[in-house]
């Protein structure tokens, strides 16, 4: 393979000009909360995108820095993250999120709350100088079971994904922030989490069209500047290979059918959908020719090594005659245009009269997250806790997406309220003996996360409820199980918000 020069002039001709096209079509990660001198260097050599984590952010304002040393390399490089709200948050990773996520919003279905929460939620990135979200997810949770989406999606049926995700997409631009709508064409009928294996959706193909293909229609026509690929077979459409691979899918599908006009960009190429059948360098060549603009890297891969290995692999794929040189500058010249996208849009958004005295967004999320929430109580009148509680917390492995760094629950905020409440967390066979003996005499608070997709946590409840019927049960994944306990709280999700959404009413009496 022919590793390029480092030192490229920015000529747009010859070898310097492939390779600083292949150089700007990815969008790499790094570690730290300072760039380091590789991705400042690569930024001066073409690199046109950054990705940002949960590592690399502490705070607001050591963001703004980090956005502006980005910014003094390459003026308009693509800042972007996977800032969905509720439980995938990137900006608040060590508090959790201020605002709930699609699943409370669907629960509410008031696409002009939708489109505040989003357009809050992009106006703070804005102001950290993020100008690129890896969201909404348009995905449909037509499967319960689903491992990676649940609480990410707006809800199981297709015409409220479709409103959601469009108030979701116009809100966000609105405040400058390019959408990046995903999973296309649509991980909600999985079993399986992408990130460690490759998925398959068996559906036939008036159902994909009918059913995971109508809140993408959605985001197109509200003008969704970009639209990421999901790493699953769906043999309908592509019997070969998985959609960020598929010609037939990215190309023939997204852009011929449905008119996506905007940037196509890959999830993220080390999940092992790809990197364990197609290798990260195979599978960026296959993506590109398939139809991708952005070869979206560096969750798990985050140094100069990987960006070196798939830019080599570009290069060498345009010489061999593997890429056609003009897909890859096609591709290219896509990123620089929603660079520039982003440059108008945010003076746009800066200069709108009408954006003054909006809520913000601790405010304009509290408000969603109390009107997300369901509460059933078992009889009335409701006793509310006035001594210290106890509160056991099932907790299920988090999936990769939204990481196990975040916190979540109601133990903070019912501290807060009630002074003395402690928390354990419990998983297991033995989670419901192990929480009783833990509380002792203190009331119960048990808290789950999609419990219809974790059988111990059934038994704990049932464990629970059978010695102590007194128990307050909040579940905050995707409430598929029966209301159970003296108050069942479902709050649709686990993010900050919601959590102190549930702790007012267990605190309140009705």
């Amino acid at each position: 393979m022919t590793t390029f020069a480092t030192g490229s002039t920015g000529s747009h001709s010859g070898q310097d000009g492939l390779t600083r096209d292949a150089l700007t079509v990815l969008q790499p990660g790094f570690t730290g909360t300072t760039a380091p001198d590789w991705l400042l260097r690569r930024l001066g050599e073409g690199l046109a995108s950054v990705g940002l984590f949960g590592r690399n952010i502490t705070s607001p304002e050591q963001l703004s820095s980090l956005t502006a040393q980005l910014r003094a390399e390459h003026e308009d490089v693509l800042v972007a993250i996977d800032e969905e709200g509720g439980d995938v948050t990137r900006l608040e990773v060590r508090t959790g999120s201020s605002v709930p996520g699609n699943h409370a919003l669907g629960a509410v279905d008031d696409p002009d709350l939708t489109r505040d929460v989003a357009f809050a939620l992009g106006r703070r990135l804005a102001e950290c100088g993020v100008n690129f979200n890896w969201a909404p997810s348009a995905d449909v949770n037509s499967n319960p079971a689903n491992p990676v989406i649940g609480v990410r999606s707006f809800g199981a049926d297709p015409d409220l994904v479709a409103r959601h995700t469009a108030a979701y997409v116009t809100g966000l631009q609105a405040a400058g922030v390019a959408a990046c709508t995903k999973h296309f064409p649509g991980h909600g009928d999985t079993a399986v989490d992408s990130h460690l294996a490759l998925p398959r959706i068996d559906a036939d193909r008036p159902l994909i069209e009918s059913r995971e293909l109508t809140p993408f229609h959605a985001a197109i026509t509200a003008g969704t500047r970009a639209v990421m690929s999901a790493h699953i077979l769906v043999p309908a459409l592509d019997p070969d290979r998985p959609a960020t691979l598929s010609h037939g899918i990215l190309t023939d599908l997204l852009r011929g059918e449905l008119g996506h006009e905007g940037l196509i960009v890959t999830d993220g190429m080390e999940m092992r959908a790809i990197a364990g059948t197609y290798g990260i360098e195979h599978g960026s060549v296959l993506a590109l020719a398939a139809g991708a603009d952005a070869i979206c890297v560096g969750g798990g891969l985050a140094d100069d090594d990987t960006v070196r290995r798939l830019a080599d692999a570009l290069v060498a794929a345009v010489r061999s005659g593997t890429l056609p040189e003009e897909r890859l500058a096609d591709a290219a010249s896509r990123v620089r245009a929603l660079a520039e996208w982003t440059r108008r849009a945010a003076g746009e958004a800066e200069a709108r009269e009408a954006d003054a005295g909006r809520p913000d967004l601790g405010e304009i999320g509290l408000v969603a997250a109390r009107r997300a929430l369901r509460a059933t109580f078992a009889r009335q009148p409701y006793e509310p806790p006035v001594q210290p509680l106890y509160v056991a917390a099932f907790t299920p492995v988090a999936n990769i997406a939204v990481g196990d760094e975040t916190p979540w629950g109601v133990g903070a905020e019912l501290a807060r309220l009630l002074p003395g409440t402690e928390t354990g967390t419990f998983a297991g066979d033995s989670a419901g003996a192990s929480a009783l003996a833990a509380a002792g005499t203190r009331r119960i608070v048990a808290v789950v996360r999609d419990e219809h997709r974790h059988p111990w946590m059934g038994d704990a409840l049932d464990v629970l409820l059978a010695t102590r019927p007194d128990t307050i049960v909040v579940e905050m994944g995707v409430p598929q199980s029966p209301p159970r306990g003296a108050l069942h709280v479902a709050t649709h999700g686990a993010a900050r918000a919601c959590g102190r959404a549930a702790a007012e009413v267990i605190m309140s009496a009705r």
